[in-house]
């Protein structure tokens, strides 16, 4: 879970993780954006040598002191679903799965990838209804490692996987405050009004345009609806795991919200035909034939395709807004 949080996160997170890094001499001003293994592999050969970095042990040490200094200061949180594990079935020529078993992590973004009809949404229906080779695949899904609870399959106030659809549209007379004081008073939050602010706070980061608390909902635009329903889900939602439908098409900004949801401590499954999304996952699945065909770790030399193409997408976006501005298009470099 650490590995996968940024360090701005972490420290939202766990305030007291800053003596931690001032007692190791862990300079991480500017670099909060990145995760703690992230900013470790920045430090060149040389520097690793002149001053002695452990890597390994230092991301060892930081788990131990996190837990350590939570029991000595009482903080106790809901542990939640730390892992769900999938169990191979047949594709539809009823040929073997190309896996062994495939386990996620809270705070870890998958990627599925694979033609359309392929058996994306199969693949989802197994997990949500923690299939127990009793659908077509003939797949099974443990939870924690076990066969899981039969609530995840018939409470309606406990579901596995949240979903959240291409298309957003509401059909409820309400403003966004509104419709959000509903769902935290149905979740029994105590700090409602604290709570919504900071749903309405995330998503405004997200849209390209922001909206107000009393917005009425059905004149959001599809990009601040999926803004809000991503932020809601992230915060509000009790379901574990998240699976988003081509986020490239939300209008939204995609890296922050991924950002969001496995801060948020989310298992993020991201059904996309973008290579930059899929890469931006730790690990894709390929599905062929209604299969899981293979799982391929994304490697660093992916990951320094993932920059390049950042920054190509970077530029696309500004191109965008100077378009929606009004303004002379141009390549900026």
């Amino acid at each position: 879970m650490m590995n996968n949080m940024k360090l701005k996160q972490l420290i939202e997170k766990y305030p007291f993780i800053t003596d931690y890094f001032s007692g190791n001499k862990l300079d991480i001003n500017l670099e909060e954006e990145r995760t703690f293994t992230e900013f470790l592999d920045s430090f060149s050969e040389e520097e690793i040598e002149d001053f002695a970095i452990d890597k390994e042990s230092l991301t060892e040490n930081l788990e131990e002191y996190i837990q350590n200094m939570k029991e000595f200061l009482g903080i106790k949180e809901e542990k939640g679903v730390e892992s769900l594990t999938i169990l191979p079935g047949f594709d539809k020529s009823r040929k073997k799965e190309g896996f062994e078993t495939l386990t996620l992590h809270k705070s870890e973004i998958i990627s599925i990838v694979g033609p359309t009809g392929s058996g994306k949404s199969r693949l989802l229906a197994d997990i949500e209804w923690t299939a127990q080779k009793d659908t077509p695949t003939g797949r099974s899904i443990l939870v924690d490692g076990k066969v899981p609870d039969m609530k995840w399959r018939f409470s309606s106030n406990n579901k596995l996987v949240a979903q959240l659809s291409q298309n957003m549209n509401f059909v409820m007379d309400l403003t966004v405050r509104e419709f959000l004081e509903l769902h935290a008073g149905s979740r029994l939050v105590e700090d409602i009004e604290g709570v919504t602010s900071r749903i309405i706070k995330e998503a405004n980061k997200l849209a390209g345009e922001k909206f107000e608390m009393e917005t009425p909902i059905t004149s959001l635009s599809g990009g601040q609806s999926r803004a809000l329903m991503i932020a809601d889900t992230a915060i509000l939602s009790s379901s574990p795991i998240v699976l988003i439908d081509e986020i490239e098409n939300a209008g939204i900004d995609r890296r922050k919200a991924l950002d969001l949801l496995i801060g948020e401590e989310k298992i993020v499954l991201m059904a996309t035909h973008d290579p930059t999304l899929a890469l931006i996952g730790d690990r894709r699945i390929v599905i062929k034939n209604g299969g899981i065909e293979k799982i391929i770790k994304t490697s660093k030399k992916e990951k320094e395709l993932l920059k390049d193409l950042e920054k190509m997408d970077a530029i696309i976006q500004s191109i965008r807004t100077d378009l929606r501005e009004g303004r002379e298009l141009s390549l900026k470099k």
